[in-house]
């Protein structure tokens, strides 16, 4: 009779069937996974022993106007007008509903008019009530709307689409590299202020696209009583290039360094943080949105976290890669972010 084993405990294997193979794979992989010390992230301190593991859904609720996000995530405005946009809009609109999610929709111009592409534009039966979707439209069309007395028409496209409010986007440079863009004959501040007085209980969110703004651009939004200034800021999707690309060569040559120029999401959020302390009392924008070279929930989890004011984080191409095709491959790469915010929130404490 064989003596039994002094060991308290059964072999691994007995417990865990896959211990040899994860073990096995351990061997092979550690070679790959060595961590070259100058590509660390120096944003952060890794907090690893002051948390459990989050649950899904476990990220506080976000007050957005009248309503609320269960993620600090904003899907910024994309497309409109055309054959995929109703693909990609609906895709859109399904997440942010399913996720509890904000959504700002593509340029509305099409919609001023005409009903023609409205299907486009009608994700709120897909997204449900809950979540804040807001219109779009270009600060030269505003101009012209005022111009016109006509600034009723935001209100009836607002009411159409039963959207939350209006995103101004403005974008004096996009709309001179554009070949068929217009011209601004006033200020978009001033269009801006106008169009706070015309509709003074519109909600209101105005962004740059893709370049982001100055301070002296920035002081002036931060005194206005808007829902949120969106940084749009150089990084990602940047709209006066894209329109550069469609444009003859001697004016991708001639205006090709206006392209070039801009500021950074996190100038732009230090930037606000100087502001807000400056200007004090005369700060009424409630909220930021951070957008413009935010990549992924590391990104955004630092800069939200850095702002002084409330903040959210916005994404463009990212979203549009996955909303594409199928709504499964979007439905994946949202609940992969939010997890990984969840992960963030639990673990990292950003550096100041």
């Amino acid at each position: 009779m064989s003596e039994p084993s002094s060991f308290p405990f059964p072999p691994a294997a007995a417990n865990d069937p896959t211990a040899p193979g994860r073990k096995e794979d351990h061997i092979e992989l550690a070679f790959q996974s060595q961590t070259d010390r100058a590509t660390l992230d120096q944003r952060f301190d890794y907090e690893p022993l002051l948390a459990a593991h989050p649950a899904p859904g476990s990220l506080p609720p976000v007050t957005w106007g009248g309503k609320r996000l269960r993620a600090p995530l904003w899907v910024s405005s994309m497309t409109g007008g055309t054959e995929k946009a109703l693909t990609i809009n609906h895709n859109l609109a399904r997440a942010a509903g399913e996720f509890g999610i904000g959504m700002g929709l593509g340029s509305c111009r099409s919609l001023l008019y005409e009903d023609q592409r409205f299907e486009d534009f009608n994700v709120r039966p897909l997204a449900g009530s809950e979540v804040p979707i807001f219109a779009n439209l270009g600060a030269a069309q505003v101009q012209h709307l005022l111009e016109r007395g006509e600034a009723g028409l935001v209100t009836q496209l607002i009411d159409a689409l039963q959207l939350d409010g209006l995103i101004v986007h403005v974008n004096p440079f996009q709309e001179w590299l554009q070949p068929e863009g217009d011209r601004f004959t006033v200020s978009p501040l001033e269009t801006i202020r106008e169009l706070l007085r015309e509709l003074p209980t519109l909600p209101l969110i105005v962004k740059e696209v893709g370049q982001g703004m100055g301070p002296a651009s920035l002081r002036a939004l931060l005194q206005l009583p808007i829902l949120a200034l969106d940084t749009a800021a150089n990084g990602g999707t940047n709209f006066s290039k894209l329109e550069l690309f469609r444009s003859d060569a001697l004016a991708r040559t001639a205006y090709g360094g206006l392209t070039q120029v801009g500021h950074s999401a996190e100038e732009m959020v230090r930037q606000i943080n100087r502001l807000v302390v400056e200007e004090g009392d005369k700060v009424r924008c409630a909220n930021v949105i951070v957008s413009g070279g935010v990549s992924d929930f590391l990104d955004g989890y630092y800069l939200t976290e850095l702002s002084a004011l409330p903040a959210i984080y916005g994404q463009a191409s990212a979203f549009l890669r996955h909303a594409r095709e199928d709504y499964l491959t979007l439905q994946r790469y949202v609940a992969t972010q939010l997890r990984g915010l969840e992960l963030a929130k639990a673990y990292l404490r950003p550096r100041p």
